[in-house]
């Protein structure tokens, strides 16, 4: 299911920035450092009919992802809207827009989310990437695919990624992979592998080094490898692959983060976020759960980003359905894009100032 977010507005999970757009006015949810904030007062709170883009949203789309995913909510009020969205799905043959634009104001109240000091937070993005990959390695595909270590715990420290790459593999490679894809991989956290016989699998995350993330994207514009604004994904994956061996290794080495695998069966869907349910592309967001809450539909609005090749912006209706080690604050969401290259090339443009919105279930 496709997320029409209107091209009223898309950045990459590398960079970071943010610029002033206008807001209307709405009741503000503060910030809370551990824990999502609620309204105490559902009933005097405006509708969502009063968001901006609301009457463009693709409503009836916006309703489907909802009900796919809704039953991750565990709050009461969360859960009784979405068991009724679940009998308008039986009831009705079939849902109509107008069905699902009245389900959305009826249903639910808005109060926007704002820091302290009013600034925009960031949206980037993140897809689940398809590559080529090998069960023995040649001189392309030479880069283990690792499972988890033995005994791994997590917060568990170990070796930062230069050590892991430097090293012989601890454990037998599940997969052998391109530097560069494999790289990607890790940071998007799973994707889907073809060896060369056809066969496909996916690459689930299974563990990490306790390492923070870190970004390249920037290190590699102030040392002249990219422009500013041309550190999109798709620009440092060329670069990587233009410079496999050495030159890559001590720029990928600048995040020591490192991800462990396991290898599922590819079963033509999209994966599973941190709430446990698939992901609906363009539907679903990765925040930060101590701000924000699995289940929580939130309308997003990202002005202009500033990469090149990005797109305009993105408005629409999400659902809080992921996380990430990057996904830091209340102002802060990554929008999950699809799976394959053509969401890899979109999500790796995504670098936009956001703008978001709580809805907040009425009794």
């Amino acid at each position: 299911m496709g997320f029409d977010l209107r091209p009223v507005l898309l950045g990459t999970l590398l960079l970071l920035a943010g610029c002033a757009t206008p807001r209307p006015t709405t009741p503000v949810v503060p910030t809370q450092p551990h824990a999502p904030t609620r309204p105490p007062q559902v009933s005097s709170l405006p509708g969502p009919q009063t968001l901006p883009g609301w009457a463009d949203e693709d409503h009836l789309a916006a309703f489907q992802a909802y009900a796919d995913t809704c039953r991750v909510a565990r709050d009461g009020a969360s859960v009784r809207q979405c068991e009724r969205a679940q009998e308008i799905r039986r009831t009705s043959r079939p849902v109509t827009p107008s069905m699902a634009r009245a389900f959305f104001e009826n249903g639910f109240a808005v109060v926007q989310a704002e820091t302290a000091d009013g600034r925009p937070g960031l949206l980037t993005s993140y897809f689940a990437p398809e590559y080529s990959a090998r069960r023995v390695p040649d001189r392309e595909f030479d880069t283990p695919v690792l499972g988890r270590p033995a005994g791994w715990t997590r917060g568990q420290f170990l070796p930062e990624r230069a050590v892991i790459d430097a090293g012989p593999p601890p454990s037998a490679p599940l997969a052998w992979m391109r530097a560069e894809d494999l790289f990607f991989l890790q940071i998007q956290g799973s994707g889907y592998l073809t060896f060369e016989d056809g066969s496909k699998a996916r690459a689930a995350y299974a563990a990490d080094n306790g390492r923070p993330f870190v970004g390249i994207a920037r290190p590699m514009a102030e040392r002249g490898l990219l422009p500013a604004n041309g550190t999109s994904g798709d620009a440092i994956r060329a670069w990587l692959a233009a410079h496999r061996g050495p030159e890559a290794r001590a720029i990928t080495a600048l995040n020591p983060r490192y991800i462990y695998f396991a290898m599922d069966s590819d079963d033509g869907g999209d994966p599973s976020g941190a709430a446990g349910v698939p992901l609906p592309p363009r539907r679903a967001i990765a925040v930060d759960p101590a701000s924000w809450s699995y289940g929580d539909l939130v309308w997003i609005s990202a002005g202009a980003g500033n990469l090149t090749g990005a797109r305009h912006g993105y408005t629409g209706l999400v659902m809080a359905l992921d996380t990430g080690s990057a996904i830091r604050g209340l102002m802060r969401a990554d929008l999950y894009m699809g799976r394959g290259d053509a969401a890899g090339a979109e999500a790796g443009a995504v670098r936009h100032p956001l703008h978001m919105w709580r809805l907040v279930p009425r009794p």
